[in-house]
């Protein structure tokens, strides 16, 4: 119960996140799509652009999608960290894998299992958010879900592009896990007295100070998007399905990583809109794991 209790919590936070960076994923998703916002990302800057968007889609352009980003981001983060906790029990009691190699596969598994679990809400919000002023295909959530329900093969629509997006996910959350576990262990033990302090709930175990808890999520975050961002522009291509004219091109992830890279090569391509991304999700990794860590200490889980 105190581990559900963590991650509910944890998924409210997550949402408080998610919702003031909005504008930012917003911005960088239509940026990655939109010929009229991708020329004024490129010759004008991050700043300037998101003053633009507000000119030809109002400031609510900024947040469209949102509600189904909310509804999906509390059981996302809820069921991540839940499942990373119980697959590192899981994989160190039955397996026997110990070290840090274990919060790599607890890990990937949980950012895996929250992605299945969440993807249908993740594919409406990504539709919601590509939609431009004056040429709405969807009213809202539910018409949304009906409408993909409809027209793109049924259930199996939802889980259009699912496949890229696991392959992005499992290093992703693999390697976020990872490198904040294994930051925060080197830095305990290597400098206990400058990084650590008592935890609040057992002052017999050390954890990280406030501000180190962010630094190291921060890093965990940009390392894990570094490696896993060409499967996350995959993914955005495959979900928007026939809303692209090139459509047809995109069938599949190896398609679509072919047609990207061929037609706008690795920097424009595949890692298009990546220093964007690190604006939005290094300070949300970092409250992230600091939110995380703290809720352990307040449910005394430590």
């Amino acid at each position: 119960m105190l581990c559900q209790n963590n991650s509910c919590s944890f998924g409210s936070s997550e949402g408080f996140i998610t919702s003031s960076q909005s504008p930012l994923q917003t911005l960088g998703f239509l940026c990655f799509n939109s010929i009229f916002l991708l020329k004024i990302f490129l010759k004008i800057g991050v700043f300037s652009a998101l003053r633009a968007v507000p000119q030809k889609e109002g400031y609510l352009g900024l947040y469209k999608g949102n509600g189904a980003m909310m509804i999906r981001i509390f059981p996302y983060g809820a069921i991540q960290f839940m499942a990373f906790e119980h697959y590192k029990t899981l994989i160190t009691t039955k397996l026997g894998v110990s070290g840090h190699i274990h919060r790599l596969m607890a890990g990937s598994m949980a950012g895996m299992t929250a992605v299945i679990c969440t993807y249908p809400l993740d594919m409406v919000r990504v539709r919601l958010a590509f939609q431009v002023k004056g040429e709405h295909t969807y009213t809202g959530i539910i018409h949304a879900f009906k409408t993909i329900y409809a027209k793109e093969g049924g259930f199996l629509g939802f889980y259009r592009g699912l496949m890229p997006t696991i392959l992005g996910m499992a290093p992703y959350a693999g390697v976020s896990f990872f490198t904040f576990g294994t930051l925060k262990s080197v830095g305990l033990s290597h400098a206990p007295t400058l990084l650590g302090r008592p935890s609040s709930d057992n002052p017999n175990v050390l954890v990280l100070k406030t501000h180190i808890n962010l630094l190291c999520g921060g890093v965990a975050g940009a390392i894990a998007q570094t490696i896993s961002y060409p499967f996350d522009v995959t993914r955005r291509r495959m979900q928007l399905g026939t809303v692209l004219p090139e459509f047809e091109k995109c069938l599949t992830m190896r398609e679509t990583m072919k047609y990207v890279y061929g037609h706008h090569g690795i920097r424009k391509g595949l890692y298009r809109g990546l220093s964007l991304n690190y604006i939005r999700c290094v300070p949300s990794q970092a409250v992230a794991f600091t939110t995380y860590e703290l809720m352990k200490q307040f449910f005394h889980l430590n």
